[in-house]
């Protein structure tokens, strides 16, 4: 297996633990195209265009490099995306390979270094959702994302964490094997309220035996192996054996079980298949593209999932897909099943097979032409293709509407593509939290979020607290740390407003477009009153304005993250023990105190002399403890 580190020096012969013989070609300005071509190799590797302002611009794999790249110089060219491209290509440099495998690594580690803007890019980096098995003499059944270190068992990956929370549910249903926390687990001293409605057959106060505690986990694993039969044939002996037994409420119970297990598999299984398959189709539009895959493992329908790779115009199906399927099963998360359905025939088809087959050590077979069932099936991913397409540029053009009807109703000077709403919240005064969302050509970019713990005001003063909360951001903005953005709104009235423009007069940012948002007099969504300046009026939208929906989400969205940060903080405040905020008393000396005292209060009723008993407390510790409790 080859590394497939990102090479931090693409140009050195080093730069990738693939083996990879890199040549570095670059030709003098102007481009000489027969000297460089002539330069080149027939062997396999990968190239990079770069431009005048030494940006690469795109990466490419060749089983020939020198056929490969001097076909774009030699020829017309029937889509637009590659005419412009060449256009600005004023350097080459290209890294040859030992065969079209290692090529396809270091293409796609060089696309997800560089982004080069030509380029196919699948913005999918996050990890992806298992179900966790815990290693654990009564094993607990557990969402996981993230290193599979833990002792246990990992069964996924699931295309979202709905797909896990669903399944999850399930299993608590038909096999009530715990799903609690193991600190949980240790500390209960009855039966908690899953036993109750017969989720858990409470193995922590020893409702039941190991022994046969130990069958439900075994069903658990046969089930989420996709072995589903297996379990109905072990269900149906147990109930059987159950009603000759004369333990009719137990036989009734596995008959349930049975029902529930034979109703999810009619739903689920694939007519006529086994094994894992995963459905590939595509769509492209004007304006975007999209790749749906379904998750089939084991027969059965395990998810679904749309994905929206960034593309420039005029990309055609063949690319996409390729490029889609190269960066999605060189992520580690995505292991390739033994088959893999494609819409259409690829030209690189045999290059990506052995590619992946070469990957997980067994034959993985790409499929273009199905009949029967996996037809059905790949009509359907078709389907939802073009569905969840549709519905993405849908919504870009109601965004781009109400950016324009914002744009023309407030008479701002240019379309804000980018916009930022602040928001205070607490509780009486209590942990006073500002929020700033950042919304990107209407779409929240929730990366962008920004949260303020105000401390050094008076309590509910929302004034200070807007005052603090702008000077932070923008002071920050203008010391090079983050941009400006093209509007800039503030949940509250007038008070608020004047706020804002002195902070930003401050600052000399007087030239940021500024909008508050008030409340109407009732508090009613669609009532809200739009002030310019501290001594705006206001004007009122109508209700059904699109620049006013656009304006309710942002101030909804900037309204709901203050909230949960400030209960947060609150929450954790309100949990945390007044000993802990004491310099020098530490868990020991927490556990000290208490059973000397026995509770928080007894140490506030205690004197510095008593409190001076207490093992490893000085006098001057003493003093501090007293006076941090009075």
């Amino acid at each position: 297996m080859k590394d497939r580190s990102s090479p931090q020096q693409p140009e050195s012969a080093s730069s990738d633990a693939a083996a990879v013989e890199t040549v570095a070609v670059e030709q003098p300005m102007p481009f000489d195209l027969q000297g460089f071509v002539k330069g080149l190799t027939g062997r396999p590797g990968v190239y990079r265009m770069i431009d005048a302002n030494d940006v690469i611009i795109y990466v490419g794999k060749a089983s020939n490099l020198k056929r490969r790249v001097s076909s774009y110089f030699n020829r017309n060219h029937d889509s637009a995306k590659t005419t412009a491209m060449v256009a600005k290509i004023v350097r080459i440099q290209v890294a040859v390979t030992h065969s079209e495998a290692e090529a396809l690594i270091l293409e796609n580690d060089l696309i997800k270094q560089h982004r080069p803007r030509y380029n196919v890019l699948l913005k999918d980096d996050k990890g992806y959702p298992y179900i966790f098995l815990s290693a654990h003499p009564f094993p607990r059944l557990d969402f996981h994302r993230g290193s599979r270190k833990k002792k246990g068992e990992f069964f996924g990956p699931y295309p979202n964490v709905g797909a896990v929370r669903e399944n999850l549910s399930l299993l608590q249903k038909i096999f009530p094997v715990r799903q609690c926390s193991d600190s949980f687990y240790r500390n209960r001293s009855r039966a908690c309220l899953q036993h109750e409605i017969g989720r858990c057959t409470a193995p922590c106060v020893d409702k039941i035996a190991a022994e046969e505690y130990q069958q439900d986990v075994d069903l658990v694993r046969l089930f989420l192996q996709g072995k589903n039969q297996s379990v109905i044939n072990k269900l149906v002996a147990k109930m059987e054996l159950a009603a000759a037994e004369f333990a009719y409420e137990k036989a009734a119970g596995l008959r349930d079980q049975i029902q529930v297990l034979r109703k999810l598999q009619e739903q689920q299984h694939i007519s006529g298949g086994s094994g894992d398959m995963d459905v590939i189709a595509a769509a492209t539009r004007p304006g975007g593209a999209c790749v749906h895959v379904l998750f089939v493992r084991n027969g059965q329908l395990q998810g679904n999932r749309a994905y929206f790779p960034e593309c420039p115009t005029d990309t055609s199906v063949d690319e996409l897909l390729e490029a889609f399927i190269a960066q999605f099963y060189l992520n580690p998360e995505h292991k390739p099943p033994t088959e893999i359905l494609l819409p259409q025939a690829l030209q690189q088809q045999e290059v990506l097979q052995a590619f992946l087959s070469d990957q997980t050590d067994r034959k993985v077979r790409l499929r273009d032409s199905v009949r029967g069932d996996r037809s059905r099936w790949q009509k359907l991913s078709q389907t939802n293709a073009d569905q969840a397409l549709d519905n993405r540029l849908g919504r870009k053009a109601n965004q781009a509407q109400r950016m324009h009807a914002l744009k023309e109703q407030m008479h701002l000077p240019k379309m804000p593509r980018r916009m930022e709403c602040f928001d205070i919240s607490h509780s009486h005064g209590e942990a006073t939290v500002a929020s700033c969302v950042v919304f990107i050509e209407g779409v929240p970019a929730k990366a962008e979020y920004r949260k303020f713990n105000i401390t050094g005001i008076t309590g509910g003063d929302d004034y200070a607290a807007m005052r603090q909360a702008i000077h932070r951001r923008y002071s920050r903005v203008k010391a090079g740390d983050g941009i400006l953005p093209d509007l800039l709104l503030i949940d509250g009235g007038k008070g608020q407003m004047t706020q804002a423009v002195e902070v930003l007069s401050e600052l000399e940012l007087t030239d940021l477009p500024l909008l508050g948002v008030a409340k109407g007099v009732s508090r009613k969504p669609g009532l809200e009153a739009l002030l310019r300046s501290p001594i705006d009026i206001g004007v009122n939208l109508p209700s059904d304005s699109p620049a006013l929906h656009l304006i309710q989400h942002i101030r909804d969205e900037s309204h709901r993250f203050a909230i949960t940060n400030h209960r947060k903080i609150r929450d954790k405040k309100r949990s945390q023990s007044k000993l802990e905020g004491i310099e020098g008393v530490g868990p020991a000396k927490r556990k000290e105190l208490i059973g000397r005292f026995g509770s928080v209060r007894g140490i506030s009723g205690a004197s510095i002399e008593e409190l001076e008993k207490v093992s490893g407390i000085s006098n001057a510790l003493a003093e501090r403890i007293y006076h941090a409790l009075h």
